[in-house]
This record gives structure tokens, sequence and C-alpha cells, in this order.
């Protein structure tokens, strides 16, 4: 796949993705506190030794394409799910394992809210982020992952994210 950003004019190549390096709850926190408060690694997060979080790909097919659009994001999961995350984690075969249900931690602004919007985080083998897989409701975002965008619509989205408008979100993005 290949486009021009209408916004700066570069040429780009590829699907592009996005992620977050952090779920939502962690900005909430006092930044002086996070070192005491918060365990974060690239996977996993824990506040105060009972919030668990996880972060996996919320993948958008794309029509007529080979690879989906990614979202790096970030789902809650309750204290028994996130012991069994843990537990498979680092095994090379897990994909059996689970799904685990859990909440989106991740304001993705190219959409109406997405915080608390239900998922289902489903392993996959040979150390592959896991699925995150939206409850199928009329959001617009479980709409697209259900029906899958246009090559228009992943150049939007990348132009909505590269070129944000002043209101969108203040945290740090990354790609996935």
């Amino acid at each position: 796949m290949r486009f021009i950003c209408s916004r700066c004019g570069e040429a780009h190549e590829g699907v592009p993705g996005f992620g977050w390096d952090y779920p939502i709850s962690y900005v909430a926190i006092p930044e002086r506190e996070r070192s005491e408060r918060c365990s974060l690694t690239p996977d996993t997060c824990v506040i105060d030794g009972h919030n668990f979080f996880v972060r996996g790909c919320l993948e958008i097919p794309v029509l007529g394409g080979s690879d989906p659009f990614v979202w790096g994001v970030w789902v809650s999961l309750s204290d028994r799910s996130f012991s069994e995350f843990e537990a498979a984690f680092s095994l090379p075969a897990r994909a059996h394992i689970g799904p685990f249900f859990g909440w989106l931690e991740s304001h993705i602004h190219p959409y109406p809210e997405t915080i608390n919007l239900k998922t289902r985080v489903h392993l996959r083998n040979d150390g592959v982020r896991p699925q995150i897989e939206l409850e199928p409701t009329e959001h617009p975002l479980a709409l697209e992952q259900r029906h899958g965008i246009s090559t228009e619509r992943v150049r939007e989205l990348f132009e909505l994210m590269t070129h944000p408008p002043a209101t969108s979100a203040n945290y740090r993005l990354e790609r996935p």
C-alpha cells in the first residue's frame, strides 16, 4: 500500500499502525508517584498492586489488502485473568489459553469515546502480542474491526494521528 498524505504531501509505504506506551489510567497517576505505584513494562502495567493492564493489537482489516491497520492498545483485566495471562505469556504455544474479558484502556481520538469498550484478549503463539477483539456493537471502531476499512480510510486515520487536531490526547504515541 502506498499513499500520499494530503496534509504534508509526503508519500508513505505500507499499512501504518499506532499505539500507546501505557494505559490511560497510568496518566491519571501523578508523575512523581508513578515509580512507587506503577510497574510498567512494554506489555503489562500494574497500578497500586490491584489494577492490571495488558497491551495488545486491535487489528482492522484493510479491504483488498493483506496486512491490517493496527491500533496498539491497552486493556484492563481482572486479577485472576491477569495472573493467567502472566503465567502463559512467556510460553511459545499459548493461543489455546483464554480469551480473557477486558475493558479497553486507550483513548483513540479519531473515534467517539473508546475507554471501557468491552473486549476479549486472545493470546497468540510465538511471542506475538495478543489480539484484541471488540465486543460486536454499533461503535464505529467495532464496526470497522468487523467489516474492514478502505485504503482511503487508512490514509484518513494516518493523517488524523500524525497531524492531530488541537484537542487530541496529550500522551505519547508509538508505532506498534
